[in-house]
């Protein structure tokens, strides 16, 4: 998957910029959190009974608790940012299921409006701020930004995700490797063709989104239904538990970076 330009050393902890690298190891908890933002969707409206419209309130009311915590924090901070992440995959799984199931809004047209809504806040943003770079996410505004174009990410992705792999009849797993070929394409124009590395991040942050909802899909829908039939429980619990081991290893490496850094910067001052 595609990396944007690096960033300057010590943009982690020691900077204000307040959301992670595209490392490896952001894009495989970018998919776990896809994947479970498709799974808890269904896990909680479906299979625990509570319904769509109390599962969109509930999850909306403890995003907003999480973007707040997130929004007060002057760095990056991998446990709060990445529980935002997942939790605004569940809200955004959520939203195109209340307009396709609730308001009966088709599916082509939740990706059309999706679509022009991201670009919209994509227009914006490097209208006022001169650039979409990750790695300069260092004010309020700029977070806002960031943050609105994940939601339409997440909302975009999955109504895509739902249009290919459903209404076409092509089915979770050839859906599913289709999404894989995009992001290899992405991955192409970056490393082979130089490709503007933002334009690359976020063409593959978005077709990570349906990519993750295609895998939860297969893993966790019934055997009848072109799944695996492993259900919405066992596929969430292992997901969130690979989520959580990542995000601790990256949390505990970024900790001894900092000391490291701040003791190498001692040693200099004494």
């Amino acid at each position: 998957m595609p990396r944007s330009i690096p960033a300057p050393t010590g943009v982690l902890f020691r900077s204000r910029n307040k959301v992670p690298d595209p490392t490896a190891s952001f894009w495989i908890i970018k998919v776990l959190a896809t994947t479970v933002g498709e799974t808890a969707a269904d896990l909680m409206s479906d299979t625990l009974g509570f319904g769509l419209p109390l599962t969109t309130v509930v999850m909306a009311a403890v995003l907003v608790a999480f973007l707040v915590a997130q929004f007060r924090g002057r760095a990056y901070r991998p446990s709060v940012y990445w529980v935002t992440v997942v939790l605004i995959s569940i809200v955004g799984t959520c939203i195109t299921d209340n307009l396709t199931d609730g308001l009966g809004v088709p599916l082509w047209a939740s990706t059309v409006v999706f679509a022009a809504a991201l670009t919209a806040v994509f227009a914006i943003w490097y209208r006022v701020e001169g650039t979409l770079s990750i790695h300069r996410v260092d004010t309020f505004r700029r977070e806002v930004f960031y943050w609105l174009a994940i939601l339409f990410t997440f909302a975009l992705g999955t109504a895509a995700g739902d249009l290919i792999g459903e209404q076409t009849g092509l089915g979770y797993l050839p859906a599913l490797l289709l999404f894989a070929g995009g992001i290899a394409l992405v991955s192409l124009l970056f490393f082979g063709f130089r490709v503007n590395g933002v334009v690359c991040f976020w063409a593959a942050y978005v077709l990570t989104r349906p990519l993750g909802a295609s895998l939860g899909d297969l893993l966790s829908q019934p055997t009848g239904d072109g799944g695996l039939g492993f259900g919405t429980i066992a596929t969430s619990v292992l997901f969130l538990a690979a989520i959580v081991a990542i995000v601790s290893v990256v949390a505990v490496r970024l900790r001894r970076r900092s000391t490291t850094r701040t003791l190498g910067e001692d040693a200099m001052a004494a």
